[in-house]
């Protein structure tokens, strides 16, 4: 693999032991189609460290989905990002994005496919870095958030799924009962994109099956606030101070559940 350090200003995001901080492409393969995520750790810790998969939001691999993935990880985590589309499908702008993930949001089968090939990918990956493959868990944001749901409501063998200002409708509620850890969601109370219906059935849904979850909502935060790029007011726009409150919910979530296995 080519190994790539990421830019410092990535690093800061993690403070400054995350120097070293490194993403590596990963090639796989999900029924003869190419598919490209990367790997992105910080290279100094020498210790094995769990791992988790991360979907993007809906322009995937990407750069930015890379510095994402660098301030998640942090000193804590592997992180894979995760490739939900394949190797060919790179989205451009928001049009092209749009309709890669809706056809995926459309096939909510193929979407857990993806996301499970992910983890196994991820597993695979101990001969490349220090990993411990047995805490797994994973992280999504805006798509990535809801994909992340569907890989949970598919009961995969995972430690604690997170999304991150994710949508939360599914059509198949009742697969609920599948779920195995516990599910943090992290919302923003203002988030346009999050429908009061869509909200609500999905409490509905996790308290009918019985899940371990857990809803934070932040109040003024809108849809995309861990995004640094995101600046449509009102609608998609960063918010540092929630967006901190989010990451430490998330390593909550996860010292809880790791520290359990």
């Amino acid at each position: 693999m080519n190994k790539k350090l990421l830019p410092l200003a990535v690093a800061g995001l993690c403070g400054a032991a995350e120097a070293a901080m490194v993403s590596e492409p990963v090639a796989y393969e999900i029924d003869g189609e190419a598919f490209e995520g990367l790997l992105v750790y910080d290279d100094a810790v020498t210790a094995p460290r769990p791992g988790l998969v991360m979907v993007p939001n809906w322009l995937g691999v990407t750069e930015r989905s890379a510095e994402k993935a660098a301030r998640a990880a942090g000193d804590k985590y592997v992180v894979l990002v995760a490739d939900m589309y394949g190797k060919a499908v790179r989205p451009s702008n928001a049009d092209e994005a749009r309709a890669a993930a809706s056809a995926l949001r459309a096939d909510r089968a193929l979407m857990r496919k993806r996301a499970q090939a992910a983890v196994d990918v991820l597993k695979a990956q101990g001969d490349a870095v220090e990993l411990d493959s047995a805490r797994l868990g994973a992280i999504g944001f805006c798509f990535g958030g809801g994909a992340v749901l569907e890989l949970a409501r598919s009961g995969a063998d995972l430690a604690a799924f997170v999304s991150f200002h994710g949508n939360l409708d599914t059509p198949n509620p009742d697969d609920a009962r599948n779920i195995e850890a516990p599910v943090l969601v992290l919302h923003g109370a203002d988030d346009p994109s999050v429908s009061k219906e869509q909200l609500d059935g999905f409490v509905a849904e996790m308290k009918a099956a019985g899940v371990d979850w857990q809803l934070v909502s932040y109040g003024g935060a809108v849809h995309s606030f861990t995004d640094p790029y995101a600046n449509v007011p009102g609608r998609n726009e960063y918010h540092p101070r929630v967006a901190q409150r989010a990451f430490q919910a998330m390593n909550d979530q996860f010292d809880e559940v790791f520290a359990a296995q």
